[in-house]
């Protein structure tokens, strides 16, 4: 055991000392306090630990709410207050910029923020069947481990779903093949439609589909079944009623709504969205108003998804055209922007954006403004070809949303060393309370 006085947060939410030169980690630690810490491995400038107790505790600390908090790797902030969550993020991100891009902004964001519980309208179950420990697991992964952490409830998830852990849990223990289901995928959209997604790896009896259709009655969910990869899901009955929708002769869909902007996005419960509907509202209305779009403008957005940005561009500029790797998720955007008469200003186009250049850049034309919204892995081939690009050739305006601070700052570094822009503004998006993850909006002119 050690006694230590913590400094600060890591990006893994663990509290950070310094004893002799010497760095500490220590998991549950919170900065200002002094912990007593077991070590569970040391290196000769580092070591590994958790608290064992607390010997003077931070004022930001708080109860956890969840009874699984500390096994289940779901969250890992629960212990601190939702304001200083929220701080602990915006300094992270300022930091990562001083650290890794020798930048400040010009100017910090207030954050935004949505509810701190349900909120969580995507994830993504783990399921597996252990006898030796009770039998079906089924949860999130354990905190840095591929076990499964067994939940009976998840405040982070809307109500109505946590209501369905432990019946789930029957309910794949019936099933005939339970060892052979690895997970479910929740989604649920706007309106409260629940829809689950039931991997399976085995065929399933007539009994089994007779036992999803008594559940999907019982609790007013819908279950899709994707045999293989994410494109073989479909509906357990596609041409049937939704439970109670009495003489429904058509699916119900899945959407979110962007009322600012008139929109109602339509998607699958195994495409990406944002998890957190109301922060993500805020997030492209932000964003939006960072951009600046006029009727005369063309806009660009990069990494565009179903169109989570392109369509609120598209009622604001003269042209956007949206790019993106996945040609089954532009198929919908595409769709969506029909469905909303904006095909007109909305153009899409496929490309794997991880290896275009300056001179595919030049190929689409001058573009006045640029939205990226990439994956963790960042727009590295982006921020190049805009540096390689002249002065007179570069749009004007870059809004980057970020779900990863160390990499926005190697792409900012580039855009800010190399090809001239000004980072102007950030700040962090609270899209994942209780959860050590980051996302951000900034602004480069």
């Amino acid at each position: 055991m050690i006694d230590l006085d913590i400094e600060a947060l890591d990006d893994q939410a663990r509290g950070v000392a310094t004893r002799d030169g010497r760095r500490f980690f220590i998991e549950g630690a919170l900065p200002g306090e002094r912990v007593r810490a077991a070590i569970e491995r040391a290196k000769p400038n580092y070591a590994v630990g958790g608290v064992r107790s607390v010997l003077r505790a931070s004022p930001h600390r708080v109860e956890p709410r969840c009874p699984h908090f500390g096994v289940c790797g779901g969250c890992t902030l629960q212990h601190i207050d939702a304001a200083t969550q929220v701080a602990l993020k915006q300094r992270e991100l300022e930091d990562v910029f001083e650290r890794a891009a020798g930048l400040a902004p010009a100017r910090i964001l207030p954050a935004l923020q949505g509810p701190d519980w349900a909120y969580r309208h995507r994830a993504r179950l783990a399921v597996r069947f252990v006898p030796s420990r009770g039998g079906v697991l089924l949860g999130f992964h354990e905190r840095k481990s591929s076990f499964v952490a067994d939940i009976r409830v998840c405040h982070v998830l809307p109500a109505a779903v946590s209501d369905l852990l432990e019946p789930l849990h029957r309910l794949v223990a019936a099933l005939s093949i339970p060892h052979r289901i690895p997970q479910i995928e929740v989604a649920v959209g706007g309106d409260g439609l629940i829809v689950l997604v039931l991997r399976h790896l085995l065929e399933l009896t007539d009994g089994d589909r007779d036992r999803l259709r008594a559940f999907a009655a019982r609790h007013g969910i819908v279950w899709w079944l994707q045999p293989g990869g994410p494109d073989t899901a479909a509906p357990l009955d596609a041409g049937a009623a939704h439970p109670g929708a009495e003489g429904a002769t058509k699916w119900r869909e899945l959407a979110y709504g962007l009322p600012r902007f008139g929109l109602n996005m339509r998607f699958r419960p195994t495409d990406f969205i944002q998890a957190n509907m109301t922060a993500n509202r805020a997030l492209v209305s932000r964003a939006l108003d960072l951009l600046e779009a006029g009727p005369g403008d063309r806009v660009m957005d990069l990494f565009c998804g179903l169109g989570n940005f392109t369509l609120p561009i598209a009622t604001q500029a003269k042209e956007v055209l949206g790019v993106e790797g996945s040609a089954a998720l532009l198929e919908r955007a595409r769709q969506a922007a029909t469905d909303h008469g904006l095909e007109g200003r909305a153009h899409f186009a496929c490309t794997d954006l991880f290896s275009v250049d300056a001179h595919w850049l030049r190929e689409q034309g001058r573009f006045d403004l640029m939205l990226l919204d990439p994956p963790r892995e960042g727009a590295p081939a982006v921020a190049e070809a805009l540096a390689a690009l002249s002065a007179a050739e570069r749009p004007r305006r870059i809004v980057y949303v970020s779900c990863n601070p160390a990499t926005l700052a190697r792409d900012t570094a580039i855009l800010a060393h190399r090809g001239g822009y000004r980072l102007k503004a950030c700040g962090v998006v609270n899209m994942f309370p209780h959860t050590s993850h980051v996302e951000s909006v900034s602004v480069l002119e």
